[in-house]
């Protein structure tokens, strides 16, 4: 073999992408030392945006026909070939028990929140999807149920996208304007441009701000999100043992973004899913934090739909890549 046919063969000496790789683009630089000067609401320097995660009854299960049971359950145990009823009933305590327990604690501390649901989830619970709509609540498509979108071909991904959107149709009387899926593909971010709903998307972990992208040259936004502040960590990996763990990591993260060293305002997110967090000593600690919080000057709690309109009037949507701030 000569030396170029092996230098093809082996891509450790790139120092770039191979152009027409699916996909979209990799983004690496950002807004680099002097990202914009955003405010939020009432001029605050943080928002913080807590979204929940409603997925309980759309998950793979053997009684749904998917061969399997899903992932996510509290003890490292595995049913391979039949129900695994244990870990049903655990989905199950988030749609009968915990998120009635996270709706009374937004209540009670009068907190906007958004909802990435799972179609199907809230098509199996309508008073869950009554109550998001009593209280006003934002929705971000979540799917049509809680699939990884990567095992799908590009037309079957498009037509779990239309179900979901006339699913949350029927259910909710109205669309969301963003999506977040169950790992994205790499034909996700296309199909939501080519349909023309989507205001942003938010399969994406890079950055603490929003920010313009673009996707066969039309603008996109992406409203990004996080696995940091996340109680995925209570049951997943290295993370929370206790709430106090994750009341520290989240009250670290927000004196870090109201002092981060300049005079930028940033987002931070906080994901959460009623069969985890909805647990009481779960729910404990996230209300120990919004008090924190709230008792903060420069710190607001907002939609993701409406940090989206907010960053948009201050950083409005750019006609050529070259216009985005500090492209």
């Amino acid at each position: 073999m000569s030396k170029d046919a092996q230098l093809e063969k082996n891509h450790w000496y790139r120092n770039d992408d191979i152009p027409g790789v699916a996909g979209p683009d990799r983004e690496i630089v950002g807004y680099g030392e002097k990202p914009p000067r955003i405010r939020w609401h009432n001029d605050a320097k943080v928002a913080i945006n807590i979204v929940i995660n409603y997925e309980e009854g759309s998950e793979k299960t053997f009684a749904m026909g998917d061969g399997m049971n899903d992932g996510m359950y509290e003890l490292p145990f595995e049913v391979d070939d039949q129900r695994d009823l244990a870990k049903e009933s655990m989905y199950e305590y988030g749609s009968r028990a915990g998120i009635w327990r996270m709706f009374r604690t937004f209540d009670r501390y009068n907190v906007p929140v958004t909802i990435f649901g799972a179609a199907v989830a809230l098509e199996r619970n309508p008073e869950v999807a009554r109550k998001i709509n009593e209280r006003g609540d934002d929705i971000v498509g979540h799917g049509y149920r809680w699939i990884d979108h990567y095992e799908y071909s590009r037309e079957e991904e498009r037509e779990l996208i239309r179900m979901a959107m006339d699913s949350f149709q029927k259910t909710l009387g109205r669309q969301p304007e963003g999506w977040y899926c169950r790992e994205m593909s790499v034909n996700t971010r296309e199909l939501l441009v080519e349909d023309g709903r989507f205001l942003f998307d938010s399969d994406y972990y890079g950055d603490d701000l929003p920010f313009w992208t673009f996707v066969n040259d039309k603008a996109h936004l992406v409203i990004p999100y996080s696995l940091v502040v996340n109680d995925c960590r209570y049951i997943m990996g290295t993370g929370f043992a206790a709430p106090s763990d994750f009341v520290e990591v989240a009250s670290r993260t927000l004196d870090q973004l109201l002092d981060d060293g300049d005079d930028c305002g940033r987002m931070m997110s906080i994901g959460i899913h009623p069969r985890i967090t909805g647990n009481p000593a779960r729910i404990h600690g996230l209300a120990e934090f919004i008090k924190y919080a709230q008792s903060k000057d420069d710190v607001v709690f907002m939609t993701r739909t409406d940090i989206a309109k907010s960053f948009i009037d201050q950083v409005p949507k750019p006609d050529r890549p070259e216009d985005r701030p500090n492209s």
